[in-house]
């Protein structure tokens, strides 16, 4: 009898601790919508266009751009279907040797207006920091808010393993954070934005930076570059 009520009293713990770490998991995960499956390119299209280009494989849980066997027109840059004002974005990206990307957000999907993501969209540089001739210029290293502000602290992993990078924009309010360091910030669409923009290479772009609401955007840059573990949580 001992022995049959401490298998009962057992299996009574395991199911407890077992239900205790479903209901943290759920929590964890309230709120926060995946952008990617993790088996196909649902809900993602090449800019300008209705599906992706098959440029971007999936593969062990990542989208890749396959810059190694390239199709004719079936790359560019990648966005979501949908749309997002105020937002958390996370992802994880690793990149290839000499590699260039970037996330680029709040991009105003308009082909017939504007011929690229860029043309709208900020960026979070992705970047081979080492290897790609960007990696010399001030404000193109990975992590920067590319062109606009150097990041605060350059934490970046090597080249070929994963970084987990972070985009939080609330009513303006813009930080990026890498790898769980907060490594930029500013205040979008104020003075001193319109200032930034100004001193860039996007000052003769009168659509760059303006736009409030806007969809994700992965950048074929030309190289090879993995993305994972991607999701968003409206604000």
């Amino acid at each position: 009898m001992r022995s049959l009520s401490f298998v009962i009293l057992a299996a009574v713990i395991l199911s407890a601790c077992s239900s205790g770490r479903n209901a943290m998991n759920s929590s964890e995960s309230k709120g926060w919508q995946k952008l990617f499956d993790g088996k196909t390119t649902s809900g993602w299209h090449t800019y300008g266009k209705s599906a992706a280009g098959t440029d971007w494989k999936v593969a062990d849980g990542a989208i890749f751009l396959d810059a190694k066997n390239r199709t004719p027109g079936q790359g560019g840059d990648l966005v979501t279907n949908e749309e997002f004002t105020n937002y958390h974005l996370k992802l994880d990206w690793k990149i290839s040797k000499n590699g260039n990307s970037g996330i680029i957000f709040n991009v105003n999907e308009d082909p017939a207006k504007y011929k690229a993501t860029y043309n709208t969209g900020p960026e979070m540089q992705v970047l081979d920091n080492d290897g790609h001739a960007d990696g010399k210029i001030i404000k193109h290293r990975a992590g920067d808010l590319y062109d606009l502000i150097k990041s605060r602290k350059e934490n970046v992993r090597p080249v070929g393993e994963w970084n987990t990078s972070e985009i939080i924009l609330n009513n303006g309010q813009l930080e990026f954070i890498q790898n769980g360091e907060s490594i930029v910030k500013t205040t979008m669409w104020d003075d001193n934005w319109n200032q930034l923009v100004a001193g860039s290479k996007f000052k003769a772009w009168p659509g760059f930076g303006t736009y409030k609401t806007g969809k994700i955007a992965l950048q074929d840059h030309g190289d090879e570059v993995w993305y994972r573990n991607i999701v968003i949580k409206r604000l």
